[in-house]
């Protein structure tokens, strides 16, 4: 009887650390973005990973009387303006201005972005595909901490746990406190390079929650160079054995995949890597209706790159 009625203390008490976060309104000149508002809660309890920042950008005009579509996105702290604390990838994403110019030219309906910020070292254990490790060879993995120069954090991965701080607290945090639309047609996931990898994990593992997911320069390798400076092909052909029997249903979700190909650049490992996307969604019924996998020529693994397509990628994610 002691235990149960500890159970519920623990509930109430993380039910009311939830309830009394702090949503504070940052001045433009924080971030000097180009439209709308950036609303931040600092430090985010979660039972399940580290606290963490999350700020959530609502369009101009935002009116609690509408109702928006969401847009998770990874790697929160490099998404805004021009003056983003977390300098990722090089230029920030300026998602704000892709956002506003698309609202504004009412070529999509209306949506918020929710930006959840990585804890830096323990970003790659929270983004690969946790599941999807279980396809490799035993004795590979038993092998990684030789082979890796961090590879003893290898076996230490936190995606399941990731995806139910976003399904299980800040989902119904961001339901609760804006005016969104909370069905699976209206939430969608997005992020690059790891987070383009736990954008797919995502749906894939909660297809009843993401029903569309764009997964920009997806870093289909899955982890660094091993200590003999190459990149070894059992991670990606484990996750693509993974994605094959878990595959989401075509006719209630949107997948976006893209790459680039600048010679030299990280992007240009992922080319080869393409087919295998291509096949997996091809043969599980997925048409350039729901399914795009683009090659940019020319571009790089940075958020230079990327903003120069987050339009379209915008529009496949939030057309009808």
């Amino acid at each position: 009887m002691m235990k149960k009625n500890l159970v519920y203390l623990l509930i109430i008490l993380i039910f009311n650390s939830l309830s009394a976060q702090k949503i504070v309104k940052l001045e433009k000149t924080q971030f000097w973005i180009y439209g709308g508002e950036i609303h931040r809660v600092e430090n985010f309890p979660s039972q399940h990973v580290a606290q963490r920042n999350v700020d959530i950008w609502l369009p101009n005009n935002y009116n609690e009387n509408k109702k928006y579509s969401v847009i998770y996105m990874h790697d929160g702290g490099a998404l805004f303006g021009k003056r983003t604390s977390q300098g990722m990838f090089g230029a920030k994403w300026k998602v704000d201005e892709v956002a506003t110019k698309l609202l504004a030219e009412k070529i999509s309906k209306e949506f918020i972005v929710v930006g959840i910020y990585n804890t830096g070292m323990t970003r790659w254990n929270e983004y690969y595909p946790e599941k999807s490790f279980k396809y490799l060879d035993q004795n590979f993995k038993d092998s990684l901490e030789t082979l890796y120069e961090r590879g003893a954090s290898y076996s230490k991965l936190r995606a399941d746990n990731y995806l139910k701080f976003i399904v299980e607290e800040l989902k119904p945090f961001i339901d609760k406190e804006f005016s969104v639309l909370n069905n699976v047609e209206e939430t969608y996931i997005a992020g690059s390079s790891m987070g383009g990898l736990i954008s797919m994990y995502a749906t894939f593992e909660y297809p009843e929650i993401f029903s569309r997911a764009a997964c920009i320069s997806t870093h289909w390798l899955g982890s660094g160079k091993n200590k003999s400076g190459e990149y070894d092909k059992r991670f990606p052909i484990s996750i693509f054995d993974y994605m094959q029997d878990n595959i989401p249903d075509s006719t209630s979700h949107r997948f976006w995949f893209d790459y680039g190909d600048a010679q030299g650049d990280l992007d240009s490992y992922y080319v080869d890597y393409a087919p295998y996307v291509d096949s997996i969604f091809n043969k599980n019924g997925y048409d350039s209706k729901n399914f795009k996998n683009i090659r940019y020529f020319g571009e790089k693994h940075n958020a230079e790159s990327w903003n120069k397509r987050l339009d379209e990628i915008f529009e496949f994610l939030l057309k009808p």
